[in-house]
C-alpha cells in the first residue's frame, strides 16, 4: 500500500484547518497551479520526472505514446487508495487504457468514470486532450485523500484519435462483465474560450439516464454556493465522435463535457501542433474542471470523517473522536514512533499530519506547518557537518562557537539511535556499526534547530 507522506506542503496560520469535508470545500481545491504543469508536463512544453529520468514528453501520436503512458500511470500510482492497471488493448502491449479505481466504502459496485483520452495527432495538442486528462489526474489527486460511498473510476482511453478503440474496448469489456457503469463522464477539449463567454456544452443523448447525468450537471452549475459563471449549451442528440458514445452503444449513461463546438467556438488549432499551452483560457479552464469535480464529488459521495485538526499552544489535536490516529512527520515521510493519540505535542517545529482510521475509512489530513517553538535554524556559517554520504565517521563542526549543541540520530522510522552533548568545536559520530540507509540527524542549542538528511554508505 501506498504510504504519501510527503503530502503538498502549504503553509497556514490558522488554529485549524479543514480539507475537503464538503462538497464545496472539495471543489475549491481543484488547484489551477497543479492543472498548469500537468498541461506544460503533458504537452511537452515542460519537462518532467518519468521512471527517475529527466524526460520531456514529445510524442502522444498512438504510435510513439508509451512515455506519455509511462507518466499518466505514475501519477496515479503515487496516490493513495488507488488500484492502477495498465489495460492493454486486445492484450498487445503498447495499446493501453490507464486504469485507476478508487472503490466505494458503502457501495463499492456503484461506479462512476470520470475519463479522458490522451493520445494526439500532432505535437503539444494542449487542449486536445491534455486539458481533460490534467483534469481527471487532478480530481483523483484530491478525491483519493477521501473515503468514498461508491466506486470512482479514473479511466484514461489510448486510440481515441484512431476510431475511439479505448474507450470501446473498455466499454465492451465492463458489458461483458456486467459491470453497474452508473455514469460516465467523458472530458474532451476543456480548455478554449475564444470570445470569453463562457460558454460549455454538454454532449447527451437519451440512452439509459444520460439525460439525468445532463439535469444533475445542471443542477451543480446553478448551486449558488459554488458561485459557477459557466453558461451551458446543451446538445441534444450529442456529437457521437468522442469515448463517451461508446458507453451509449452498450446501454451506459454518458455524457460529453467540453468548449462550446455548439456555437462555434472551439480551438483553431484543432488537429494540429498550434494547439499550446498558451492559446488556452485558463480562467475558463480552471471553472470548468471545478464543475466536472462538482458532479464527480456529489455522485462519489463523500464518506462523513473529519481529517481536520486544531491547534491550542503547542498541541495538535485530531478533530474524528472514537478513531484510530496515526502522526506523521512531514519533513522526514515517516509515521512518528509512539504517537497514537488524538493529540500530539511536537517536540521540534516542522511539518505534520495525521492519518485517521474509522471502520474501513482512512483518510490524511492536510499537512500544517507548526511553528510554535519559535526556533529559528542554523545558518550554514554556523553548523557545519561531514560527509554526507558518510562510511563511517560524520564530523560535526560547531563553527558558530555555540556553548553546548545538543545532537541526536533517528532512523527512517523515527526512532532515537543516538544521542550526545556536544561543547568542543569537531564532533566526531562513528557511524559504523550503523545500516546503510537513511537517518536523520538533529542538532539543537536553546534557540536553534536544525533537522538534516543523513545517507550512510
Amino acid at each position: 500500500m501506498k504510504k504519501a507522506y510527503f503530502i503538498l506542503v502549504c503553509s497556514l496560520c490558522f488554529s485549524s484547518f479543514v480539507y475537503g469535508q464538503t462538497i464545496t470545500e472539495v471543489i475549491n481545491q481543484m488547484d489551477l497551479d497543479s492543472l498548469q504543469l500537468t498541461l506544460r508536463e503533458f504537452s511537452g512544453e515542460q519537462t518532467t520526472i518519468v521512471n527517475g529520468n529527466e524526460v520531456t514528453i514529445s510524442s502522444r501520436v498512438q504510435s510513439n505514446n508509451e512515455l506519455a503512458a509511462d507518466y499518466l500511470f505514475q501519477k496515479l500510482d503515487k496516490l493513495d487508495h488507488l488500484n492502477v492497471v495498465n489495460q492493454f488493448i486486445n492484450g498487445e502491449a503498447g495499446r493501453r487504457n490507464i486504469i485507476a479505481t478508487q472503490l466505494g466504502k458503502t457501495n463499492p459496485d456503484n461506479i462512476y468514470i470520470i475519463c479522458a483520452h490522451y493520445d494526439s495527432v500532432a505535437a503539444y495538442c494542449a487542449d486536445d486532450n491534455a486539458s481533460g486528462t490534467a483534469t481527471v489526474l487532478e480530481i483523483a489527486r484530491i478525491l483519493s485523500t477521501q473515503c468514498l460511498d461508491n466506486t470512482i473510476v479514473y479511466a484514461l482511453w489510448d486510440e481515441e484519435e484512431i476510431g475511439l478503440v479505448g474507450a470501446g474496448y473498455y466499454a465492451n469489456q465492463a458489458a461483458a462483465n456486467n459491470d453497474n457503469i452508473l455514469g460516465v463522464l467523458n472530458i474532451d477539449m476543456m480548455g478554449y474560450d475564444g470570445n470569453n463567454d463562457n460558454n460549455f456544452d454538454i454532449d447527451v443523448r437519451d440512452v439509459a439516464n444520460s439525460l439525468e447525468m445532463k439535469d444533475d450537471l445542471i443542477s451543480i452549475l446553478n448551486t449558488p454556493e459554488y458561485g459557477f459563471s459557466l453558461q451551458v449549451n446543451v446538445v441534444n442528440p450529442g456529437t457521437s465522435a468522442s469515448d463517451h458514445s461508446r458507453f451509449w452503444n452498450q446501454g451506459y449513461s454518458a455524457v460529453l463535457v467540453g468548449e462550446s463546438w455548439e456555437t462555434d467556438d472551439e480551438t483553431p488549432y484543432y488537429h494540429s501542433s498550434g494547439d499550446t499551452y498558451n492559446t488556452l483560457n485558463f480562467p475558463y479552464y480552471h471553472a470548468l474542471s471545478k464543475l466536472i469535480m462538482g458532479y464527480m464529488v456529489t455522485k462519489a459521495g463523500l464518506v462523513n470523517v473529519t481529517n481536520s485538526v486544531s491547534q491550542s499552544g503547542n498541541v495538535l489535536t485530531a478533530l474524528q473522536n472514537g478513531a484510530s490516529y496515526q502522526w506523521i512527520n512531514i519533513d522526514t515521510g515517516t509515521a512518528i514512533l509512539g504517537e497514537t493519540n488524538q493529540s500530539f505535542t511536537p517536540v521540534m517545529n516542522g511539518s505534520y499530519a495525521v492519518e485517521i482510521t474509522l471502520g474501513s475509512c482512512i483518510e490524511t489530513s492536510n499537512s500544517f506547518d507548526f511553528n510554535s517553538l519559535s526556533l529559528e535554524t542554523f545558518k550554514n556559517t554556523e553548523i557545519a557537518f561531514y560527509p554526507n554520504p558518510v562510511k563511517t565517521n560524520l564530523v560535526i563542526e560547531n563553527i558558530g562557537s555555540f556553548e553546548e549543541l545538543e545532537i541526536e540520530l533517528y532512523d527512517i522510522n523515527g526512532k532515537l539511535i543516538l544521542q550526545e552533548s556536544a561543547i568542543k568545536i569537531k564532533t566526531t559520530l562513528n557511524l559504523s556499526a550503523l545500516s546503510n540507509g537513511v537517518y536523520f540527524l538533529k542538532i539543537k542549542t536553546n534557540n536553534k534547530l536544525q533537522l538534516s538528511k543523513i545517507i550512510k554508505d
